[in-house]
């Protein structure tokens, strides 16, 4: 299958290696290694996780105290995610990518899976981002629609209705069914571009998955007398709590109309070059305080992560401020809104996309 080919321009090539050599000397001369605070995260998030699943144990006739545990564990997945798995996909918290990929199969353990994520993110998502067909990130569900350009059918033309009630249900679809998809039909853009997936792979995905559920429900009924009631009440709102979290995070970023979601032509031709791409199909917020970066990963300097994918999140504050002078001198479409604001807009992109309004304008 025939990927897709950014539109060649030299001049975007000049400017994006007269940008790099600014964040590169930029970034050099912080002094500190800020990349150990992400070490020592590696450590300490998924000890808070095992610990509240821990807590939930131990206080299993505490009922409060058992689903309490259960939802902040949904919590620390999240910032597991966000503060290790992301990092460890992109190879930025060791030099060993083999102790990145350690970190990486966390995932699996907490009810993903590092194979076929990483296949996404890296293959697809960062290669392609904004384009249908290519980035899984915006991958049809059936339910939603979120391409502006393909007209609205059945449920999808009240989708800003209901989009509420879809949308926490967001990582059950992500581990029981886009996982298993993506592993599995041949329709699928990882299978069609990433060609065959390993057998062992496919047994591991298996045995992760059941191993999760394993934890999660058997072992807290069998050996602590949870009620089953009690014990899958708890797990669906952890699934549900990080749903809603993963999403305040993921959905400002990309989803918006203010962001292009460009066409291939005849060709398979984007109608931007790699450099402008990025910019048109991504925005920042702007929001930047100690939570932000230090529990959130940095998630609202985005722009600097589809750049300079190979800095940590822990340098995209200064990696911004040049990014933000470059673009300003060349006239580059960069975007940065407040996080209510982006969140409205991505309610407005559904409410659009429901309407058919692409097709109104063009007609």
């Amino acid at each position: 299958m025939e990927k897709p080919i950014y539109l060649k321009d030299s001049e975007d090539v000049r400017l994006f290696n007269e940008l790099r050599k600014k964040v590169n000397q930029r970034v050099e001369a912080i002094p500190e290694n800020r990349d150990i605070y992400i070490k020592i995260k590696a450590v300490i998030l998924p000890l808070v996780y095992i610990g509240l699943y821990v807590l939930a144990l131990l206080n299993a006739e505490k009922h409060w105290m058992y689903i309490l545990s259960f939802v902040l564990m949904g919590i620390s997945l999240v910032l597991i995610y966000l503060n290790l798995i992301h990092e460890a996909a992109h190879n930025n918290i060791y030099k060993s990518k083999r102790l990145n990929s350690l970190v990486l199969h966390i995932f699996d353990f907490i009810g993903a899976n590092s194979y076929i994520w990483k296949k996404r993110h890296i293959a697809s998502h960062h290669a392609y981002p904004n384009v249908d067909g290519w980035d899984t990130d915006i991958e049809q569900s059936g339910l939603l629609l979120i391409v502006p350009w393909i007209k609205a059918k059945g449920v999808q033309k009240y989708q800003d209705k209901f989009f509420f009630l879809v949308y926490p249900l967001y990582l059950f679809n992500w581990m029981f069914i886009r996982d298993f998809r993506d592993f599995f039909d041949k329709e699928r853009v990882i299978l069609k571009t990433q060609g065959q997936i390993p057998v062992k792979e496919k047994i591991k995905i298996i045995s992760y998955k059941l191993f999760y559920f394993f934890y999660q429900i058997v072992i807290p009924v069998v050996f602590f007398k949870v009620s089953i009631g009690l014990a899958l009440g708890a797990w669906f709102l952890q699934v549900i709590s990080a749903s809603i979290f993963a999403l305040f995070v993921l959905l400002p970023l990309h989803p918006l109309p203010d962001n292009a979601f460009p066409k291939l032509n005849k060709e398979n031709g984007l109608p931007f070059s790699w450099l402008r791409h990025q910019f048109e199909v991504t925005n920042d917020l702007k929001e930047n305080n100690w939570i932000v970066r230090n529990m959130l990963g940095n998630f609202n300097f985005h722009v600097a992560h589809h750049l300079f994918p190979n800095y940590s999140y822990m340098y995209y504050n200064e990696i911004t401020e040049e990014i933000e002078e470059f673009a300003r001198e060349y006239d580059l479409a960069y975007k940065r809104f407040p996080l209510l604001t982006a969140l409205s807009k991505h309610r407005d992109l559904l409410k659009q996309n429901a309407n058919n309004a692409y097709y109104i304008l063009e007609e």
